[in-house]
């Protein structure tokens, strides 16, 4: 059983170490001259116009929340919706509760204003 779980420790060890070599190879190549002009903030081209630090509302941060949630949700239910017919009952009750957590935070958000647009 432990030697099963070494190739995993090799490629896990492998991985960390190729990170670490990318990083520190680059530190090294790169060129470190900063100056003015490399520090200003960029945006389009065009030069930024008083503060380039803004304040953003949370609501937008809830509202992108809610979407990458509902985003998992059709993740998890394309392949559900492939294999059903092989799956069976069990797996469409597993389905109708999971759904249902989800709707019950849906109302939720609803109930709390996070889905009304600013």
């Amino acid at each position: 059983m432990p030697a099963d779980y070494s190739v995993v420790l090799v490629f896990l060890i492998a991985g960390i170490a190729i990170v670490l070599f990318v990083f520190l190879l680059a530190r090294l190549i790169a060129p470190h001259n900063p100056y003015k002009v490399k520090n200003e903030t960029y945006e389009c081209g065009e030069p930024t116009i008083g503060t380039s630090w803004i304040q953003f509302n949370n609501h937008f941060y809830i509202f992108g929340l809610i979407f990458v949630i509902f985003d998992v949700e059709a993740i998890f239910l394309f392949p559900w919706a492939v294999a059903y017919k092989s799956l069976g009952l069990f797996a469409l009750v597993e389905m109708v509760i999971f759904i249902a957590i989800l709707l019950v935070g849906l109302v939720y958000a609803w109930k709390k204003g996070a889905l009304k647009w600013v």
